[in-house]
């Protein structure tokens, strides 16, 4: 097997399980909490399946990824006119839990959902904006924007799982959520979970204390709580405008994944950037600061800083983002410049995204084949949103490849030959086992950190 340094950089769902697990074995360290050897309880009862479900997009295990990259597969195929099969849909509209949430994969969709089921913001938020797109699961959108609220942190912010503390990342994919349901994300503020929450000032569902004002909200909007990653003009000159995943010590430390992920939701916009047209090439603008004072004022003005530190960060790299995984030697990570490029047009950046899009062009054709259909559809989202042929990406028919991975589309507005689906699977570019191994880490941590909670999510 090769080495890590050698395969293909992760997709984004990948990074997100990585922090989560460095998290969760943070938390487990600090509470002195022994080492889990056999598989958690949160991941007991969801085996890796036998047999993978009809209608899902990939080869590879789902057991970690399938509600995401199922949810990327149909955004990127309603971009480009693709109707997707139904029974893709149906697959994700069956994965949701009663109470509206998702998890990243149930394996058996018809035993409910209970305490020790992994409800997840980032599959949920992608989940939202798949389904919103392609129509016909209003109720199912409803109940997972309804649940999305139900978990806000006091901060106006979301973790990936409920009850931890807020990052970036996270309150961008749910920012994405709402504004794919005309949902205005500045006035979606934390309230109180339940009326007992309310009524004696704990969280209904974690026990734990919240701040509310008079009328039960603290308040705080997502645009708060991203405005609150970034940092300001007390940082270095280098570092000015780039957003943290998360405060660590209460301190900032910058984060490129994190930066093209917060200045795309700071302007309300989610996976989906429509395209800008002429006219759209707005320079990037820095922070504005004089002896260390200032800052920015809003989202818009936070995202311009934000797009700004990713084209200095771009321009000293070679017009691609380093690779941050820990433990990997130091090179390109194509899922990351890919979102920062999709940032900087949401920014109406155009002239800034040119470059990097060029170097997608020629070097993400290996990664994207690697890493299967979220890679695909992360790739096509670029394009839609440079306005770039996507059948046509550096000799690239992205729209082929992806309908490749998953069952055969109902129907298309172009249609493209599809080659013949990779035999060799497609999202495992850094090792099944790997990914296997990141979401014990995590089920290890969280599970030990959730057990001790006084109440659970319900069914």
């Amino acid at each position: 097997m090769a080495s890590l340094a050698h395969q293909a950089r992760p997709t984004r769902s990948v990074a997100f399980l990585a922090r989560r697990a460095a998290m969760a074995l943070t938390a487990v360290a600090v509470l002195g909490a022994a080492p889990l050897m056999g598989a958690p309880a949160a991941y007991a009862d969801t085996p890796a399946p036998k047999k993978l479900p009809d209608g899902l997009y990939g080869t590879k295990d789902p057991q970690y990824d399938g509600v995401w990259r199922q949810s990327l597969a149909l955004l990127a195929q309603h971009t480009v006119q693709v109707r997707p099969a139904a029974s893709a849909v149906d697959w994700l509209a069956g994965q949701q839990c009663a109470d509206g949430s998702f998890a990243a994969f149930r394996a058996d969709p018809g035993k409910p959902c209970d305490a020790k089921t992994m409800r997840d913001t980032n599959q949920t938020g992608a989940a939202v904006q798949a389904l919103a797109a392609v129509g016909g699961h209003g109720e199912a959108v409803k109940k997972a924007v309804t649940w999305l609220k139900s978990v806000q942190n006091d901060d106006g912010g979301w973790s990936s799982i409920p009850g931890s503390p807020s990052d970036a990342n996270s309150t961008a994919v749910v920012i994405g959520a709402l504004a794919a349901t005309s949902e205005k994300p500045g006035a979606v503020t934390a309230t109180a979970a339940s009326e007992k929450g309310a009524e004696d000032g704990k969280d209904g569902e974690s026990g734990k204390s919240r701040k509310s004002g008079e009328d039960g909200q603290s308040g705080r909007s997502p645009y708060d709580a991203l405005l609150s990653f970034q940092l300001g003009c007390d940082a270095e000159d280098g570092e000015r405008g780039a957003f943290a995943f998360q405060p660590q010590k209460d301190a900032l430390a910058p984060n490129a994944d994190a930066t093209a992920a917060a200045a795309t939701g700071a302007l309300g916009k989610g996976f989906v950037v429509a395209p800008g047209g002429t006219g759209a090439d707005r320079p990037v603008k820095p922070l504005s600061c004089e002896d260390g004072k200032g800052g920015a004022t809003g989202p818009a003005q936070a995202a311009d800083a934000g797009a700004a530190y990713l084209v200095a960060q771009l321009d000293k790299n070679g017009q691609h983002l380093p690779s941050a995984m820990p433990g990997a030697e130091k090179q390109p990570d194509v899922g990351n410049t890919a979102d920062a490029v999709v940032a900087l047009a949401a920014g109406s950046h155009g002239a800034a995204a040119q470059k990097p899009l060029k170097w997608l062009e020629k070097n993400s054709a290996d990664w994207a084949k690697q890493n299967g259909p979220a890679a695909y559809a992360q790739l096509v989202l670029v394009a839609h949103a440079t306005d770039t042929d996507p059948r046509s990406f550096g000799g690239t028919d992205l729209v082929a490849a992806l309908n490749a991975t998953g069952p055969k589309p109902a129907g298309s507005a172009e249609p493209s030959a599809s080659p013949e689906k990779d035999s060799k699977g497609g999202e495992g570019g850094i090792g099944v086992w790997w990914v296997i191994g990141v979401g014990l880490a995590i089920g290890a941590g969280i599970g030990f950190l959730l057990s001790g909670r006084k109440k659970k999510n319900g069914l």
